[in-house]
Parts: structure tokens; C-alpha cells; sequence
């Protein structure tokens, strides 16, 4: 069960006690304060609080750029063009704070993106539950052999059945150790601060994020990635859902310019114009390396 019982009743509280204000509310995002969306098999994405929404990006935009910004273009169009010429610090006026429950090992990638508020949940005071990701098998899948850091063939029949009982019986004999070692029921046993340490990477652990939009944008544009990995771009995607209710506006010039837009080399760019000019320009012409070829072409196909 993603939600416990006593956050379930707190948020059934929450909900049943709404508060009137003069603040800026978004309507799309109203839906999702929360509400739980689940992800992987026992995680979840919740938001628990907002600030700002299309709005207060074009506010603060005009503030900057003054008020004759409103006769040359309507509001998505003025977010379009902050977007396109990655003027920031618009989008940095709103923010959103999200209650998510991850394995550790997605929590560890995740905290790489230093530009956020965090609050983790902590095994030093608290005992952490018997919940580890365990992955379907669509997803268990051997080693790249042409990407270091990628996935390749997916397991199947009994080299997939192996894999996942060794990762199911891993994670519950080392539970089983870590109750074990626990100071309880008149054992004097470890301090929890110890007894945490044996446990495995796919627990699972919790924590509020709260994170403005600009940077939220940069965490989306590199792990709700095709190429991201599959158990923390299932995270970016459900926020991406999320995002897209808040700000809609914001959202799709993100969806245009980053998400679904490339950045080209000036030697790429070069590339372009010389084959728009009808030359058979080749990688050996192209004054790229093997690699930049390979991923220049994979763009223009």
C-alpha cells in the first residue's frame, strides 16, 4: 500500500476542511493536492503545496521587461518566448512542494539535482517498512553492450525467474537481520542510525521535495528522457502529467522547446545549411568526431 493509514486519515482531513484565499490558485492543480499517484509498486508522487501558476510567470516577466510586452504578445506567447531564449527567471516565481515515496536507489540519482529543498525521511528515528522495489519482469533486463550506463535484452523464462528470487530473497533476509539488530521488545541490539545500514538499495524511503519551476523543467528535461532510467523516469513522467494540469502554458513551450527540441553544435548547424544547400556532406567532411556523427544523424532522420 503506497499511502499508510495515518497519512491516508490525514489527508482525508485535509480535504474535508477546504480554506478560502485571496491567493493565486490554479485550477488544474487544485485536482492533484493530496491525491497520490502511484508509481512503480509501492511508490507514489503527491503534491502537498503550490505557489504561482502562468500568471505569476508573465507577472513577473513584464515586471522585467515592462508593460509594452503585453500590446506585441499575448500571454502563452510571451512564455513561448522565455522559453525559446531561456530567460529563467520567470519561471523560478513558481513553486511546488511534493511528497514522494521512492526505492533509495532512484532517491540516490534523484538527489543529484542540488536545487531543490529537501526533507528525507530518517531510519536514525524511525524504523523503515518491509517495502522493496522489486521490478516487473518487462523490466529486468541484461546490460547494454553498446551503452555503459543502459539497459539491453530483457530476461526472460528462467534467467528472469532466478534474477528476481534472488532479488526478492536478498531484500527479506537482510529486513530480517535489520529487525534482528534492532534495540526492541527488551533487546539492547543497535541503534537504529546502525542497524540501517545493512539494509538494501531497493527499500523504499520518503521525502519532500520542494523545488521552483525552472529547475523542475531541468530535472523533467533530463529524466522524464527516453534514455533516462526506467525506475526514475516513471517519477518524472507522472510529474510531467502533473506540471502540464499546473501550468499549462509553461508546459507546453517546455513540451516544444526542451522536451521534444534539440540543441545543435555550430558544426552541426553548419552541417544543416550546407545539405539544405544540396551538398552530400559526409562525417569525415562534417568536422565531427565518429560519436558526434552518430548522434547528429540519429537527430535529422
Amino acid at each position: 500500500m503506497p499511502l499508510s493509514d495515518d497519512q491516508q486519515s490525514e489527508i482525508a482531513t485535509l480535504r474535508t476542511s477546504p480554506q478560502s484565499t485571496l491567493r493565486a490558485v490554479s485550477p488544474g492543480m487544485e485536482k492533484h493536492l493530496y491525491t497520490a499517484h502511484e508509481v512503480l509498486d509501492h511508490g507514489f508522487v503527491r503534491v502537498v503545496d503550490y505557489m504561482g501558476d502562468d500568471a505569476a510567470i508573465v507577472q513577473a516577466a513584464r515586471v522585467s521587461y515592462g508593460a509594452g510586452t503585453k500590446k506585441s504578445r499575448d500571454d502563452s506567447g510571451l512564455i513561448r518566448y522565455l522559453m525559446r531564449h531561456w530567460h529563467s527567471t520567470p519561471f523560478e516565481m513558481c513553486e511546488v512542494k511534493l511528497h514522494v515515496k521512492l526505492p533509495v536507489f532512484v532517491a540516490r540519482q534523484w538527489i543529484r539535482h542540488r536545487t531543490a529543498n529537501v526533507n528525507e525521511y530518517s531510519a536514525r528515528y524511525s524504523i523503515l517498512d518491509r517495502e522493496f522495489y522489486i521490478p516487473a519482469p518487462e523490466n529486468l533486463a541484461a546490460q547494454s553492450t553498446v551503452n555503459n550506463q543502459g539497459r539491453g535484452e530483457v530476461l526472460t523464462g528462467d534467467e528472469a525467474a532466478r534474477v528476481l528470487e534472488i532479488l526478492k530473497t536478498d531484500a527479506g533476509r537482510s529486513y530480517d537481520n535489520y529487525e534482528a539488530m534492532l534495540n526492541q521488545e527488551g533487546q539492547k541490539g543497535l541503534a537504529r542510525e546502525l542497524a540501517r545500514m545493512n539494509l538494501p538499495a531497493n527499500i523504499y524511503t520518503q521525502w519532500y521535495w520542494k523545488v521552483d519551476l525552472h529547475n523542475l523543467f531541468h530535472f523533467l528535461r533530463l529524466r522524464a528522457d527516453e534514455h533516462a532510467q526506467y525506475e526514475i523516469r516513471v517519477y518524472a513522467e507522472t510529474i510531467c502529467d502533473i506540471v502540464a494540469d499546473w501550468v499549462p502554458a509553461a508546459y507546453g513551450a517546455f513540451e516544444d522547446y526542451r522536451l521534444g527540441g534539440v540543441n545543435l553544435s555550430a558544426k552541426a548547424l553548419d552541417c544543416v545549411r550546407r545539405m539544405l544547400k544540396g551538398e552530400d556532406v559526409t562525417q569525415e567532411t562534417s568536422g565531427m568526431s565518429k560519436g558526434e556523427w552518430r548522434e547528429f544523424e540519429a537527430t535529422i532522420a
